[in-house]
């Protein structure tokens, strides 16, 4: 069944362009009992959680899993590889370390959750509402647009595209049009992140890198930029503070943002 599924995932990706192969959602039918139903209740994912082995991770890759209410669950180290969990509450649940590679989260509410040190890649999060959670040390190359994420702690975490594995096109942290108001990158690695038309007002990009990242169009007014790496991010009609245009003297387009 894995095999199956990697072979889809790829001909998905393949079937776009390398900066859009992560938009899975072409010719995908989300109505499907696959990505709108669930296979398992609450009270199956706790079972699994009891009878967990010591040293073993708790396997629910694949499963079908939308809809369901998990908030506040201890979910620390589960393999989640491939799950489909759209519409899903995991609102204050404990995700650190999970595995949420090629995962579905659509729409999801993952409000005051802790994802330290989770690593999401290839997922689909789109629409997904994460205001206060916990992303520091994870690692994001998944599809987050139009996300809200106000206050969310992105610490230390990567968002940056992967250089070395470019089979299934450019991967990468995908936050276009991203509520990130208040939400914290510091040290954050968005290194060709797409953050274009973000919402990120007030933002903390402190020691940050985000060469070669594109906020064209983003809102990045009150945000702080002290020793972050700026070279060549594109800021083609942003909104930036006047005050900011030295920290961002190596971005691309800075004559072109829209000064307050």
């Amino acid at each position: 069944m894995r095999i199956l599924w990697s072979l889809v995932l790829i001909g998905a990706l393949l079937s776009v362009d390398g900066l859009r192969a992560q938009d899975m959602l072409q010719g995908v039918d989300l109505a499907q009992p696959a990505y709108s139903k669930a296979e398992m209740t609450r009270a199956d994912v706790e079972a699994a959680l009891q009878h967990r082995k010591s040293g073993h991770k708790v396997d629910l890759s694949e499963k079908s899993l939308n809809g369901l209410d998990l908030s506040g669950l201890d979910l620390r180290g589960v393999d989640f590889h491939a799950a489909r969990m759209n519409k899903t509450s995991l609102a204050r649940a404990r995700l650190d370390d999970a595995i949420l590679d090629q995962a579905w989260l659509i729409e999801a509410d993952l409000t005051g959750a802790s994802l330290q040190g989770a690593h999401a890649f290839a997922s689909q999060m789109q629409r997904m509402r994460a205001d206060g959670a916990d992303f520091t040390r994870a690692r994001l190359a998944g599809d987050l647009t139009g996300a809200s994420a106000r206050g969310a702690n992105f610490s230390d975490a990567d968002l940056s595209a992967d250089m070395k594995n470019q089979s299934m096109g450019l991967m990468r942290a995908v936050l276009r049009s991203a509520v990130l108001e208040g939400a914290r990158f510091h040290k954050a690695n968005l290194s060709r992140a797409d953050l274009r038309f973000a919402h990120a007002a007030g933002a903390d990009f402190s020691d940050a890198n985000l060469t070669d990242a594109d906020a064209a169009g983003a809102d990045l007014t009150g945000a702080d930029w002290a020793g972050a790496k700026t070279e060549g991010l594109d800021v083609d009609s942003a909104q930036i503070d006047a005050a900011a245009k030295a920290a961002l003297s190596g971005a691309q387009n800075i004559d072109r943002a829209r000064m307050k």
